[in-house]
């Protein structure tokens, strides 16, 4: 049973990068959800899951951000210190990642607020931008951010790095590479 589990992960983890190697698209090719389901909103929320793409993003609300410690250094998290990632594909502070691309990149949803922020940032860098849906994503030195779906516990960053376009974030708005 581990063994299936296994690859069912590993499966999981190559469907993610196969989703997000395209060149800017706004969805990538994918057969499968990925691994893990993505991370839990800050608010806790009684609504039924929802099967459309943008059901797999935490649920819009007012959210908090901090810096946080990682392998890679201090780096922008949420305030459960999940991690958070820029994509170098986003311009013009839009997002153009959606569908496939969102189920493995959840986007860090807002009521329309920008975050609260934890010592070492300043809430001026911080705003939203409208998504196609209708939701609101925050953005940081206006990058929209994200999660990455397969980060399980605070501090992973499993999404570093990736397609060469994924990246995490420091404190002044740059993408550690």
């Amino acid at each position: 049973m581990r063994i299936i589990t296994a690859a069912g992960a590993v499966l999981g983890v190559s469907l993610l990068l196969a989703a997000c190697s395209g060149g800017g698209a706004t969805t990538a090719p994918i057969t499968a959800a990925p691994a893990t389901a993505a991370p839990a909103s800050e608010a806790p929320s009684s609504e039924a899951p929802s099967t459309d793409a943008s059901a797999s993003a935490p649920a819009a609300s007012s959210v908090s951000v901090a810096l946080g410690d990682t392998s890679l250094g201090s780096v922008l998290v949420d305030a459960a210190g999940k991690t958070l990632y820029i994509f170098e594909a986003d311009t013009g502070g839009e997002s153009v990642c959606y569908d496939e691309c969102a189920a493995a990149w959840p986007p860090l949803l807002s009521d329309g607020n920008a975050p609260s922020v934890g010592a070492g940032l300043d809430a001026g860098d911080f705003a939203t931008t409208d998504r196609t849906d209708g939701t609101k994503q925050v953005t940081f030195y206006g990058m929209p951010v994200y999660y990455f779906a397969a980060d399980a516990a605070a501090g992973d960053t499993k999404g570093q790095g990736l397609s060469d376009k994924w990246w995490v974030v420091g404190a002044d708005g740059t993408a550690i590479k």
